[in-house]
């Protein structure tokens, strides 16, 4: 494992492109309503992006080993989709939860978010799955500091998540991210505390917890992107991209619109 530890320049770079990804999260908020379709959504964060933000559309044309290019210039992913969903025609219902997962790339620096919203009145359990989800991604984003480990970070979210009876999707993590999209060090959602690589001040990864309603199972539809659960029940996910300092973190993905951390109490 190659973790590229990043200097006062990258940090700064990293903070602007965070902020950036955020920000694009709130102008696409009071646009993510019943009615509208995914593309709609999609076209509007391009046009955001490319024209107002002057970033670049790091999803759109990606194309990872084994893949095709990615469509799209977000993820939208709604329901039982868990990750990587593909913007289309579908209308957003009453009912319905989605995660928009953006990543902008300013000046040479990737910033990487996702939200989950709530369309109309979703079922309590829906609700639930985004809260509690929500929480998770907190609880690890609160392990991190200088001289923990990464197992911290998994431990304190899987330990919430089967506490309250929903499961961790294994496959995906989170990642480390700076110039490149995806670098080291792979960031699990599961895990024991004290094990794993050590945490530096200035490493850069994603905390980006998957969180299935049902059994941890996923399958990948035919598009050879969409990743949803086996068993049709419902995903949630959440995501900031977190810098780690000498005495905690900072989250770089914040913005006016952020949703504020829970409060939190064992």
């Amino acid at each position: 494992m190659s973790v590229t530890l990043k200097t006062e320049e990258d940090i700064a770079g990293m903070r602007v492109a965070g902020r950036l990804a955020s920000e694009l999260l709130d102008f696409l908020t009071p646009l993510i309503v019943t009615g509208v379709t995914t593309r709609e959504i999609d076209s509007a964060a391009h046009d955001y992006m490319v024209n107002v933000q002057k970033t670049t559309p790091a999803t759109l044309n990606y194309a990872p080993p084994g893949h095709t290019p990615y469509p799209a210039s977000l993820c939208t992913s709604v329901n039982h989709v868990v990750c990587h969903g593909i913007p289309g025609e579908k209308k957003l219902k009453d009912g319905d939860i989605i995660n928009v997962d953006v990543t902008v790339i300013k000046d040479g620096y990737h910033g990487d978010s996702s939200r989950m919203f709530c369309i109309g009145k979703p079922s309590i359990q829906a609700r639930r799955l985004v809260e509690i989800t929500y929480e998770a991604m907190w609880r690890g984003i609160r392990a991190v500091r200088a001289g923990a480990h990464l197992g911290d970070i998994g431990s304190a979210i899987q330990r919430f998540a089967e506490g309250h009876g929903f499961s961790v999707v294994r496959e995906f993590c989170g990642h480390g991210i700076g110039t490149r999209f995806h670098e080291d060090p792979q960031v699990l959602h599961y895990g024991r505390p004290g094990t794993g690589l050590k945490l530096q001040a200035g490493m850069i990864f994603t905390v980006e917890p998957m969180m299935n309603a049902g059994r941890a199972a996923i399958r990948s539809l035919a598009d050879g992107w969409t990743i949803v659960t086996a068993d049709h029940s419902l995903s949630a996910q959440w995501e900031h991209t977190v810098l780690v300092t000498e005495t905690g973190y900072e989250v770089l993905t914040q913005s006016a619109g952020t949703p504020p951390p829970p409060p939190i109490s064992d």
